[in-house]
């Protein structure tokens, strides 16, 4: 997969903090599985840039057969303790499949670093005709002030990383081959300790995880004091993060 050097030393970094900081995803992304990606048992999926399984559990759920591709060893193995998946080493513009083999293939918060007209092509290689090719991003929802000064204290980081957020992944939209991109949108929310919705979630994104020691400890608990001083959050044992999910599906013409 040709991600940045920033991609695969932050997810070699810690994959098990990435497992445990990162937000699952809201019960509408079922629906929009079954009714837009149309993924159920007889169907295939490739799930590309898996990462750790986090959304990979959710395909195996439609009861599609489910690939799972990913380019960091680390993240490799912590697919490989999910069970009834085929775990492969694989790359976004060289994917180990056969031509027109699936009826889709999602990308969990992964599109972005791999956005680029030669993935889209191998994309439309390996799906068949009509097939689905669906994107999705949880992001913190910016618009409850605390989120957004936890957010703010990673974009001093982040330099020219690429990242949902600042939307140069929509650069490769229309795309030839493919139908115009559809969109839907729903609430999400990460409810645990500190440590692991807010701490591990922060230092978990890719830039951040390869900071040097001392850095991460000085974020960290910046990051901690957001939460302490915030009146929805100060003195919590558990808190809940909000989040905005995003989705997105194109049709291989």
């Amino acid at each position: 997969m040709s991600i940045t050097h920033a991609a695969a030393a932050g997810f070699e970094a810690d994959a098990n903090r990435y497992a445990r900081g990162r937000p699952g995803y809201p019960a509408e992304v079922s629906a929009w599985l079954r009714d837009t990606l149309h993924l159920g048992p007889g169907h295939s999926v490739v799930d590309l840039g898996a990462g750790t399984g986090k959304f990979t559990k959710r395909l195996i759920e439609t009861g599609a057969d489910v690939t799972a591709i990913e380019p960091a060893a680390a993240m490799r193995a912590k697919l490989g303790e999910i069970a009834g998946i085929k775990v492969l080493d694989g790359n976004a513009t060289a994917l180990p499949l056969p031509d027109a083999c699936v009826d889709a293939i999602v990308c969990a918060q992964a599109f972005h670093w791999f956005a680029t007209r030669e993935a889209l092509a191998e994309m439309y290689r390996v799906l068949k005709p009509r097939g689905v090719l669906g994107l999705i991003w949880n992001a913190h929802d910016n618009t409850v002030p605390w989120v957004k000064a936890l957010s703010d204290i990673a974009s001093v980081y982040e330099g020219d990383v690429p990242r949902f957020r600042n939307g140069n992944w929509r650069d490769v939209f229309p795309a030839p081959g493919f139908s115009p991109l559809r969109e839907a949108e729903f609430t999400n929310v990460q409810t645990g300790s500190v440590e692991e919705v807010v701490v591990d979630r922060m230092l978990s994104i890719s830039f951040m995880a390869t900071l040097p020691q001392a850095e991460r400890e000085m974020v960290a608990a910046r990051l901690r004091a957001v939460v302490a001083a915030a009146p929805e959050t100060a003195g919590r044992d558990e808190i809940s993060v909000p989040y905005r999910t995003f989705a997105y599906t194109a049709v291989r013409q």
